[in-house]
């Protein structure tokens, strides 16, 4: 049924013979019989294709979209709003299609349904908690706030996941400049304490991670010599 429904409607959206569409409402409990996974390549189609907005809302009137692990009460506003700040950005399908979900449940039961990666469903947990506190920072460096998350991330992927993250805020500038921003090392290691005389492994360790607090105030410019001098006023 879906794959037909996306090849009925993909080309021209609107312009619909009505009895069609009945047909789609009235046989739309037939997608339950279809495997997830044939679901999903459906829809990524949809997703990253034309007249996305159109077609998402036929879904929900047509009374598809609990047949296909969609909420109820999908967010189709704020669908709306992202599908227009992600014009010309190539975000994944699961930037466009989080945008529907209000809670880290919605994405939760869109994989018990259509079975996405692992990649997929944490893109979309990651996107439904952070995309109304990580924000551009006012002043001088929007970007530090992303920058300061990378840093202090302990998980994989996590620059990609930003990056969808300004695609779905329609961050545009802010995206080019993360795009070309390359993550710094930190310039001192245990073994410059340990020149410095520095010994003992915890006294190592909180030494190290005070330098740490001092060049990210710094926006990662302190190098090697500047971080030193800092740990002797310290």
């Amino acid at each position: 049924y879906f794959g037909r429904f996306y090849g009925r409607i993909a080309e021209k959206p609107g312009d619909h013979e009505p009895s069609t569409l009945q047909a789609i409402k009235e046989n739309a409990k037939g997608l339950a019989a279809i495997s997830g996974e044939r679901i999903w390549v459906e829809l990524k189609k949809i997703l990253l294709g034309n007249h996305v907005n159109h077609l998402v809302r036929l879904t929900y009137e047509l009374d598809i979209a609990q047949y296909i692990g969609l909420p109820l009460d999908g967010s189709l506003e704020e669908f709306d709003r992202v599908t227009k700040n992600i014009q010309n950005l190539c975000p994944k399908p699961m930037t466009v299609l989080t945008s529907l979900f209000k809670v880290k449940d919605d994405v939760t039961n869109l994989d018990l349904r259509l079975k996405i990666s692992k990649e997929e469903k944490n893109l979309g947990l990651f996107l439904v908690k952070h995309r109304q506190e990580l924000t551009k920072a006012v002043g001088p460096e929007p970007l530090r706030p992303y920058q300061d998350f990378i840093m202090d991330s302990r998980e994989a992927n996590t620059n990609s996941k930003i990056c969808e993250l300004l695609k779905y805020q329609g961050e545009e500038h802010l995206l080019r400049e993360m795009q070309q921003w390359t993550v710094p090392s930190f310039p001192v290691s245990g073994h410059d304490l340990r020149k410095m005389g520095v010994s003992s492994g915890k006294e190592i360790g909180t030494a190290l991670q005070q330098l740490r607090d001092e060049w990210k105030k710094s926006g990662y410019h302190m190098d090697k010599e500047e971080l030193l001098s800092c740990l002797k006023k310290l």
